[in-house]
């Protein structure tokens, strides 16, 4: 862990935090009391995003173990930027609703490279080497 500077540590830890009650806000109200015409879809999504806001939670007390949260919530979120924001924005049909999740999307494309602690990644991650395969029963 002294890979990781201290103030490293508190910045993914805000970030998680920030995690915890922007998805605690807009999706656990959701979650504990669903509106009757929610569509399929829409109920997996909260799924999906209330276990993100859960293991934000655990980020809090393990932020370097939490780490592949962050890479999927930056991936995910570039897809979507990509493959639908922007050519909605482009088209001009950027309504309120896609606009709003345009923003928060855009923003965490912002927050999450300046708090992935870059160095940790690529020496954990793409250059270590690659776990071994256990063989079972034999």
């Amino acid at each position: 862990m002294s890979e990781i500077s201290t103030f490293r540590l508190y910045v993914l830890r805000a970030t998680y935090l920030l995690m915890v009650v922007g998805l605690g806000v807009t999706n656990w109200p959701m979650i504990v009391s669903p509106p009757a015409d929610l569509s399929h879809m829409s109920s997996v999504v909260r799924a999906v995003l209330g276990a993100v806001s859960l293991l934000a939670l655990l980020g809090l007390r393990y932020p370097i173990k939490l780490l592949p949260l962050l890479f999927f919530e930056l991936i995910w979120k570039a897809i979507w930027v990509i493959a639908y924001g922007l050519p909605l924005w482009s088209a001009g049909k950027l309504d309120a609703g896609t606009g709003e999740t345009m923003m928060a999307c855009v923003l965490g494309l912002v927050i999450f490279p300046l708090a992935i602690p870059w160095g940790y990644t690529f020496r954990h991650y793409l250059k270590a080497p690659a776990d071994r395969r256990v063989r079972r029963g034999g």
